[in-house]
């Protein structure tokens, strides 16, 4: 089950509403009155224009562990707290050490007893060589019998073999002892990255079990860089692609604009009050510390940009059949002329003029009619019902 995010007391379902409502507001900011014609107008300016798609979600690090200890036991000590800096290699945490202590001791002194075994086993395998040689010295001068040759050949063999299990025990035994070391080294738990300490999910003194999982002490997190995870609509998705700029801002500091670039777009959708959300991510550098994990963020993903170039509102266009061709009311000193606008990039709200108008041209914008308006006013232009009978 997926959790819902909220931004700024709205839904995501929301905020394409909202933004909405910005951008028209925005647009009617340039809408003017003409005081001798009484036409609305608006006015052709030099300016900036992004095409941009929008999407809100939250920061993670893009690094980040959950050191956890490969051995149950009491947690002796824990030599960190949230928050802190640590360098890969510091000592995070320890456990009690006493039993894996014994069970090296165990195995050393284990290892010691065959080894002590062996060396018996060698002396004992070296003489029943030299009785097997002098024996059948003694058989080729016919002082002994082949029985006794055979018998001192298989005290020989007896002897080797001995040699050779008790050197595979002393092999079997070192492989314990490594591991039993291997588990005394676990106790002291290290951390394997530099960054800070996000999460602390076991206390002092807590008895952990690592025999089904390992148990996280801490979470240690490199917030040198940070990545963005915005959710994206299924109708905006294919339009992202990996390498696109984008941009963000955050609740706490809206005026603060991040840059970064798509990493990555990930195919496996979240479904939210049946809204197909796609993730998105985002690094973007940290090193000033001013991200911190969860913060929610408003993402603009840009699709195009368009620099100190001859802006018009939409709402003074009229489009044509041809893409990219509009018609637009011109006031001049003349009255009112149409003329034929060819625009490049839109937004919601503007167009970049790429002919027919220059900056400073006043574009007149349709008025509602009054049959409109009253249309509007009367349940959408229904006619009138009949007295009742």
């Amino acid at each position: 089950m997926t959790k819902a995010r909220v931004w700024g007391g709205w839904s995501k379902a929301a905020v394409p509403a909202v933004l909405a409502a910005a951008l028209v507001a925005g647009a009617c900011h340039y809408i003017g009155q003409d005081t001798d014609t009484g036409l609305q107008t608006v006015t052709v300016t030099r300016g900036d224009l992004q095409k941009t798609i929008t999407a809100v979600g939250s920061i993670e690090p893009k690094d980040y562990v959950d050191v956890g200890t490969q051995v149950g036991g009491r947690v002796m000590k824990i030599h960190v707290a949230i928050g802190d800096r640590v360098a890969k290699g510091d000592l995070i945490a320890e456990i009690d050490p006493t039993v894996y202590e014994s069970t090296v001791r165990k195995d050393r002194a284990t290892l010691e007893n065959l080894q002590a075994q062996l060396e018996q086993q060698l002396a004992e395998s070296a003489l029943a060589a030299t009785e097997l040689k002098r024996n059948q010295e003694m058989r080729d001068a016919d002082a002994v019998s082949q029985t006794t040759v055979d018998t001192a050949e298989a005290q020989a063999k007896v002897a080797a073999a001995t040699v050779a299990a008790t050197r595979a025990q002393i092999r079997a035994s070192e492989a314990t002892l490594s591991g039993d070391l291997a588990n005394l080294g676990y106790t002291k738990i290290y951390a394997p990255l530099t960054g800070t300490v996000a999460s602390q999910t076991t206390l002092e003194g807590q008895t952990v079990n690592a025999t089904q999982s390992a148990p996280v002490i801490v979470q240690v997190a490199n917030m040198d860089v940070m990545t963005v995870w915005a959710q994206v609509a299924e109708a905006d998705v294919s339009r992202i692609t990996v390498g696109m700029p984008a941009h963000f801002t955050t609740l706490g500091m809206p005026d603060k604009k991040w840059q970064g670039s798509v990493r990555a777009v990930y195919p496996t959708p979240e479904v939210e009050n049946d809204v197909v959300l796609y993730n998105v991510l985002i690094d973007v550098d940290n090193k000033e510390g001013q991200l911190l994990p969860q913060m929610t963020v408003q993402v603009f993903f840009t699709l195009g940009e368009a620099k100190d170039v001859p802006l018009a509102p939409i709402n003074a266009l009229q489009a044509q059949r041809d893409a990219g061709a509009y018609k637009a009311k011109v006031l001049t000193d003349k009255g009112v002329v149409e003329r034929e606008v060819k625009v490049g990039l839109t937004s919601r709200s503007m167009a970049q003029v790429v002919s027919g108008l220059l900056p400073g041209d006043q574009l007149i914008v349709a008025a509602a009619t009054p049959a409109a308006s009253g249309a509007s006013q009367s349940g959408g232009g229904r006619p009138p019902m009949g007295p009742r009978l």
